[in-house]
């Protein structure tokens, strides 16, 4: 609870400015929950080896993978997903207001995303190793229409058809 606590206060921070896609604070979110997965030893599963999957105007989605154990379900995948953003300043298509001040977006979604992290920590701890792969996502541009989930899913190929579950935490 308290690990939980301190992710959405980080992430809810004014330093973050609302987290919006694609902007500085989202950008600063990301840095912040890719600094966590690291710490926690994940393999990256983004664009390229690293933790990123880059897509439109500065957007990316973060995606991590903790290796299932056994041969015969280790490529089914079970994904554990929630989206950082959120709606930055705020303004008349994505806020009932205040207008042009920080949307600090605790609840939507930094508890999503915190939730996230506390999984991903408590699964890597466990003493025996998972039978299936989990990929951890966290989404981007969830706000302005499901876009970051919508990349994966374009994208993924044959990933696609080896997912099992997928668990979205959202507020």
């Amino acid at each position: 609870a308290n690990a939980m606590a301190r992710h959405v206060r980080v992430l809810a921070d004014d330093s973050f400015e609302g987290r919006e896609a694609g902007k500085r604070g989202g950008r600063a979110a990301a840095a912040y929950i890719v600094e966590q997965i690291e710490d926690l030893g994940f393999e990256p599963a983004g664009d390229n080896g690293t933790y990123f999957q880059s897509f439109g105007s500065n957007m990316r989605n973060i995606l991590a993978m903790l290796p299932g154990s056994d041969p015969t379900v280790a490529n089914e995948y079970v994904i554990v997903g929630a989206h950082y953003d959120h709606v930055g300043y705020g303004n008349s298509s994505n806020s009932y207001g205040p207008f042009g001040q920080i949307h600090n977006g605790a609840d939507d979604n930094a508890s999503g995303v915190a939730a996230l992290l506390e999984v991903a920590r408590m699964l890597k701890q466990q003493p025996d190793p998972l039978r299936r792969t989990i990929i951890f996502v966290a989404w981007d541009s969830e706000e302005t229409g499901l876009h970051g989930s919508q990349h994966w899913i374009r994208t993924a190929g044959s990933q696609l058809k080896q997912v099992k579950l997928a668990l979205n935490l959202d507020m």
